[in-house]
């Protein structure tokens, strides 16, 4: 089977379960964000990375092609997945309430960085931001569900601490922002 189909090239693309939108269209960058989100979690993890942090994003990387898959799909078609839902947001918030017991509280904005790994998560989270924003814009046009949002929302947080345990377990300490610099 060949990867190109040409179905593409008049700007278009195929939706889970038929029919076709542009490939501008708001579904699109919705997954596609998803899809971005996904690809930089990969990344994250072929940094060194404490091996929780990574058993946990290798099921944040499934739960990504699930929930790709359900904005791949039109509204009222079945997307051949489980959705995520409220039990995966609670995963998340079990996860983030986890390593933030083994953390310093956190006094200061920070800035994004420190270990390899860290930075890759900072990154990563920046991209899930991006992905929620896009499904919010969707939800303005079309019904999502909103569970979609608050798992993304969720994301961001745990990604957030996952850099901040991963810059602990590597011996580095958060950088606060100093702000009103001149």
């Amino acid at each position: 089977m060949k990867i190109y189909t040409r179905g593409g090239d008049d700007g278009s693309t195929g939706l889970f379960g038929g029919g076709r939108v542009a490939k501008c269209h708001a579904r699109v960058a919705a997954y596609g964000a998803v899809d971005e989100l996904n690809a930089c979690l990969g990344w994250a993890r072929a940094a060194p990375l404490p091996g929780p942090l990574d058993e946990v994003l290798a099921r944040v990387q499934a739960e990504c092609f699930r929930v790709g898959a359900v904005l791949a799909s039109p509204p009222g078609r079945d997307p051949g997945v489980c959705p995520v839902g409220d039990a995966e947001v609670a995963a998340l918030e079990a996860a983030i309430d986890a390593l933030e017991d083994g953390l310093p509280p956190l006094r200061n904005f920070i800035l994004p960085g420190g270990a390899e790994g860290a930075a890759r998560l900072h990154l990563a989270r920046t991209l899930c931001r991006r992905a929620e924003r896009a499904v919010v814009a969707l939800a303005q046009e079309e019904a999502v569900d909103g569970v979609l949002v608050r798992w993304l929302n969720r994301l961001s947080d745990l990604l957030f601490v996952q850099a901040r345990a991963a810059n602990h377990e590597a011996g580095r300490g958060d950088e606060p922002w100093v702000g009103r610099g001149r």
